[in-house]
């Protein structure tokens, strides 16, 4: 399988990373055990988690997905090596800390490697800008860690282009590492990233991990209603897109897919596969089946009418 390289980074991916949102939350440990080792089976490598996976659910801390992947690792000699480990810090830890400052990056970046259990984060990203530190002071402390082999490249998420920019002058500037990567909110139904972002990320040879990139599952074709979506975790994201647009994208989704013989999944993933200057889509499966189905996206090649047919459908979503 060719692998494309993340940034100007020595990391080298699938194009296809496992969103690891799940694994302690919709999917239990047993079968988050299921997934990555058919996910590594299937000959892929590259998994994004974060530290606050997954704070949000009731009676959880943070730290939940980073855990079950570290007693994976523990539990399957040899995976750690077979795997592009990329996890995330800064959003709110409650009494961990949050945000960017050196102190709570460095402290935070050891607490994932507890949980991870291994010596190493390939790709450590900034989950979320934080105007209130220094981008100087962020960055030194990644350079520390980098220096310390704790972490191999450097990301960030969430990042507008005018922040992302600044970050890029101060690393030239400062001789410090440099973001490598960036993880934005980007799918068929969400294409707002185009505008500033795309542009930017070719010229500096950034790489880009989208994240939703099935806009929360809408781009499955299961929600076409608010019953539908009635009761599940992303029931409020959805709702979002059960617009006529959006409702009419599932419609050219639908067709694209039965002419290909492929799943709607699939063929929203593919159109982002084949977007010029994306390294990944991020998708997350809570079962081996689900898992399955994403990744025949990686093989399934479009044709350039569908391609033409999906980007004038979703166009709405460029201005969002």
């Amino acid at each position: 399988m060719d692998k494309r390289r993340i940034g100007r980074s020595d990391l080298r991916v699938a194009p296809f990373c496992l969103g690891g949102n799940v694994f302690g939350w919709t999917a239990d440990e047993a079968t988050s055990f299921a997934i990555l080792d058919r996910f590594v089976e299937r000959g892929f490598d590259f998994v994004d988690t974060a530290d606050v996976y997954s704070r949000w659910a009731p009676g959880h801390q943070g730290g939940e997905s980073e855990t079950v992947i570290g007693k994976w690792f523990a539990a399957r000699p040899g995976a750690r090596d077979r795997i592009v480990l990329a996890t995330k810090v800064g959003m709110d830890m409650g009494e961990a800390g949050k945000g960017l400052p050196a102190r709570h990056i460095e402290q935070a970046c050891e607490a994932s490697l507890r949980r991870l259990q291994t010596d190493r984060i390939d790709l450590y990203q900034s989950h979320v800008d934080d105007a209130e530190v220094p981008l100087e002071e962020t960055l030194r402390a990644y350079e520390r860690l980098i220096a310390a082999g704790k972490v191999r490249a450097i990301g960030a998420s969430n990042y507008d282009a005018q922040r992302l920019t600044e970050a890029l002058k101060v690393s030239a500037a400062s001789g410090l590492p440099r973001y490598e990567c960036l993880q934005p909110d980007y799918s068929l139904a969400e294409r707002g990233f185009e505008i500033e972002l795309a542009p930017l990320c070719r010229a500096e040879e950034i790489g880009v991990i989208g994240y939703f990139s099935l806009a929360a599952g809408f781009l499955t074709g299961k929600y076409r209603s608010a019953q539908d979506a009635a009761g599940r975790a992303r029931e409020n994201r959805v709702a979002k897109y059960l617009t006529p647009r959006g409702l009419a994208l599932l419609d050219v989704l639908d067709s694209v897919a039965r002419d290909h013989g492929a799943t709607q999944a699939q063929v929203a993933l593919a159109w982002i596969i084949a977007r010029p200057g994306i390294t990944a889509p991020i998708a997350s499966a809570t079962s081996v089946a689900q898992l399955d189905d994403l990744l025949g996206a990686a093989a399934l090649t479009l044709s350039a009418d569908a391609i033409a047919r999906l980007d004038a459908a979703s166009a709405g979503g460029i201005q969002g």
